[in-house]
């Protein structure tokens, strides 16, 4: 219920509602649901049955790296396009949180865009602040993961590094303003 709260309020709004799916119940979850898209995290890039269950309904899937090795990128990624086509997503992921900016490794977008011509190359940014998303737009990022919240103060895990909704609006204007200076 709260699921379709959350996709209703998203729809008023105008913006696109989609998750994460971690395993195959919650892949079935929100394709009965009806989301538009999957996220698969880091996590799931070496999970077999999820990345072929990924395949029904034939949705865009946004697969983040972190952690994986160029093997385990190219197999999901294989498994991925032999059933979705072209209509992925790949991540540059640090799975550390908050990521300092030296460990971001942001010119491995290149690399992935080298390997992944005909595929969506992107940063899931976990660093504090807004400095790198242009950066990695310059490098050849086009699709962008920045957690969120209302209040930095508040309980949670990844507030300390989520960005509130004055910060979010000028990382997307310094994206704009990139995509403009290029």
């Amino acid at each position: 219920d709260q699921y379709q709260e959350l996709q209703s309020f998203a729809d008023d709004l105008g913006l696109v509602f989609f998750a994460t799916a971690f395993d195959l119940w919650s892949l079935d979850f929100l394709l009965r649901i009806g989301v538009p898209a999957i996220k698969l995290a880091s996590a799931s890039i070496v999970d077999i049955p999820l990345l072929r269950g990924c395949y029904v309904g034939g949705l865009p899937v946004i697969l983040s790296t972190g952690g994986a090795t160029e093997y385990e990128i190219t197999n999901a990624v294989g498994h991925l396009r032999d059933r979705n086509g072209p209509d992925i997503a790949i991540l540059q992921c640090t799975a550390e949180y908050p990521c300092p900016a030296g460990d971001l490794n942001l010119r491995y977008i290149e690399t992935l865009r080298d390997r992944n011509r005909e595929t969506v190359i992107g940063l899931s940014d976990h660093q504090s602040g807004i400095a790198m998303a242009p950066v990695a737009y310059a490098l050849g990022a086009r699709i962008f993961e920045k957690h969120f919240t209302l209040n930095r103060t508040m309980k949670g895990s990844d507030n300390v590094f989520s960005l509130e909704p004055d910060g979010m609006r000028k990382m997307v204007r310094d994206l704009k303003r990139a995509r403009v200076a290029l």
